[in-house]
Parts: structure tokens; sequence; C-alpha cells
């Protein structure tokens, strides 16, 4: 590895992360926001907003749109937005924002676990959690690896209960031909810098009822309707126009970022596939998938090494890796042990051996080989 110092700092040359923001080239950035100048319209739904509102419609399958500030407040102003009293299925193996909303909307989360090839929540798992004060499903698209959505509905339509959809993961995939934040009552996106599109910051909420979409609206711009009509108490997560200029720019390259990202993973694939110990991300049969992230879960005594000794000596060479889902929401310091972590035995096991390496679209396929070499020494 390439080493220099800098004022008495160790600078790593050629230091991989995680992840890696896509961007367009400055100039058409500039180009895209060049009109501020002019109109002085920077938030409050402008003509970006609405344009990328249109935009996404048509490129994501969808019927409605909206836009937020980020990916919480889509999950966030979505429940809010349906008056929803009492428990809400879920799964910890997520990101904080999942349970987080839950939690702040006076709402119980009930933890189901999770299938041990996609590490989606375990559809034959959730009948038996709803009781009488179930009030909806928040599975979780982990990985970009879609739910069990027949199952999901199926139960949702029994039961009466509503489903909203964490799709940060599943930005522009498709299952059996539709676009997957098609599905549910509502399904909620995350344009986060790190997501496979982004619009620096920002989220979505996709929805069908246009009752749910007036609602939101409300949520999100202090309940104003009106230069003097203000018929409900709500928030402020409006999206404002350099993001919403942001993601119309990459939304524009978003097909070609993930053809690079199909190549890298598959170059993931080829190399560590057949190794023992080591389990590879699922194929899913009907999904179109974005490429949003390259999981593997180390079985130390298959493999011959621990997640603890991977990711140390990935991070000793200059990679960041990263310990994506660890630990579960359900162990979270903030809950003070209120959740019983041994209900979902599974999502325990997977959270204590899985990484998530390196993934972008600019990811050279050399870089990808000194990951896999660095892995399979660690069996020396």
């Amino acid at each position: 590895m390439n080493r220099i110092i800098e004022k008495g700092i160790l600078i790593m040359e050629d230091k991989i992360l995680v992840t890696r923001s896509s961007m367009p080239e400055i100039e058409e950035y500039i180009n895209e926001i060049k009109p501020m100048w002019e109109s002085h319209w920077l938030t409050n739904m402008g003509v970006k907003h609405k344009q990328l509102q249109v935009d996404l419609c048509d490129y994501l399958n969808v019927e409605n749109i909206d836009l937020l500030t980020n990916g919480h407040m889509a999950l966030e102003l979505t429940l809010q937005a349906m008056n929803l009293q009492g428990e809400v299925i879920t799964t910890p193996f997520t990101f904080a924002s999942t349970t987080h909303a839950i939690v702040r909307n006076g709402l119980t989360p009930v933890f189901c676990d999770i299938d041990p090839e996609t590490y989606c929540m375990d559809a034959s798992k959730i009948e038996k959690l709803i009781t009488d004060r179930t009030c909806a499903i928040m599975p979780v698209h982990v990985y970009g690896n879609v739910c069990n959505i027949e199952e999901i509905e199926h139960i949702a339509h029994k039961y009466e209960l509503k489903v909203i959809y964490d799709a940060a993961h599943t930005f522009g995939e498709t299952y059996k031909g539709k676009g997957i934040g098609s599905f549910g009552d509502a399904s909620c996106f995350s344009f986060h810098a790190t997501k496979v599109f982004n619009s620096i910051e920002g989220g979505a909420v996709c929805y069908k009822d246009k009752q749910l979409g007036n609602k939101l609206y409300e949520l999100k711009n202090f309940g104003i309707h009106g230069p003097e009509e203000v018929s409900a108490v709500g928030a402020n997560a409006k999206m404002n126009e350099f993001c919403a200029a942001m993601g119309i720019c990459n939304l524009r390259h978003v097909d070609e970022e993930i053809a690079k990202r199909k190549a890298v993973v598959e170059h993931y694939r080829e190399r560590l596939g057949d190794v023992d110990g080591i389990q590879l991300n699922v194929v899913q049969d009907n999904v179109k998938s974005n490429y949003a992230y390259f999981p593997i879960v180390i079985e130390e005594k298959l493999f011959g090494a621990s997640r603890a000794e991977v990711f140390d000596k990935l991070s000793e060479n200059g990679i960041g890796a990263r310990k994506y889902f660890y630990p579960l929401t359900n162990t979270f310091e903030c809950f003070h042990g209120k959740y019983d972590v041994t209900e979902t035995p599974v999502a325990l096991h997977i959270s204590k051996r899985v990484l998530t390496l390196p993934l972008y679209a600019d990811l050279s396929l050399e870089s990808v080989d000194r990951i896999c070499d660095i892995i399979l020494k660690c069996q020396d």
C-alpha cells in the first residue's frame, strides 16, 4: 500500500472506502442550478422539485410520489400520516431509522426474525406476532433483496393491517416487472449520498391513496395550504432545489451506474463464490437488482478466520468494510434492555458475522482483487 506522511499524519493514498457517492460532472450540475440565480427560488417545492417528482414517477413506475428531506422523514411522516396506534411488526436487522421512526410515533416495535438467505423479515413468522394491538407491518428490503411480498400482502389483507415498506436499498428495482415502490400502502426511499441514487440528502414516499398524499404534504409543510390557511399541525421536511437538481442530474446516469456496480458484484462473486465459510448474498428470481451492497457472512469455523479478523486486516490495508447491520436495533442502548434479542436468533447470528465490502460504480476490478486477496489470506 502506498503511504505518505503529511504534517505528521499518515495518509493512505490508495485507501478504499466502503462506498463513494455518485456525482455528475460538475458542469452538468452547474448548468442545472444556474437558473436559480435568476429565479432566487431555492426551496418550497420549486421547479426542480416538481421536475424530479415527475422524473421519478416515470423511472420508478409508480402512481404517486412525494419528495422529502431524507429517507427517515419519509418513514416517520408516513406512519404519522396513517394515524396509527399500537404495535408495528418490523425487523431488527436494519438501520436505526426504521425502528426510530416507529418509536418516535408513539408506536411499539415488535421484532420479527429474518430469513437466513435474504436477510429480510421471515414472513412465515409474522402471523404469530399479531395481536389485537397490531396496526401495521414495516418490512425492509435488505441489501436490495426483496421481501416475500405476496405472503406479507396476504397477511396484511387477512388482518386489515397497513404495510409500509422501507425500500431504502431498492431504488430502481423491479419485482415481477413492477416497480418496487408500487407495493404495500407506501414504500419509502432514501436518496442519501451513500445510496445507489442520491440527491445529496433526500427521501421519497410512493403511495396509491391520494388522501395519504394530501396528509403527507401537510406534514412536510407545516400544515400550510395557502397564504392564510393552516389546517393541520405539520413539520418541515421539504426537499430544497439544490438537492432536487442533484437528483435530476444523477437520475440521468443511474442506469450506467448500476451497470458498473453489476460488474463489480460479478467479480466479487467470481473470487469469493466457492470459498468455504463465506456466504454470499442471494440472487433472487423475478428481481431486477440494483446491486446496492455486497454483504458476506463469515462462519469462522469453516472459513478459518473471524469477521473481526477479516475486518481488522482490511482496515490495516486501508480498506473500509462495514458491520452492516450490527448491532441489531433491538439491542440499542437507548431502549434500555426493553427487547429480548433471543427472540430473533437468526438476525443475531447474521449480525455477528456479516460484513459489507466496498461497492460503488467506479471501484476498479483491480481493487476488488486486492480486497479479495486480503480476505483469502486471512485463512492462512
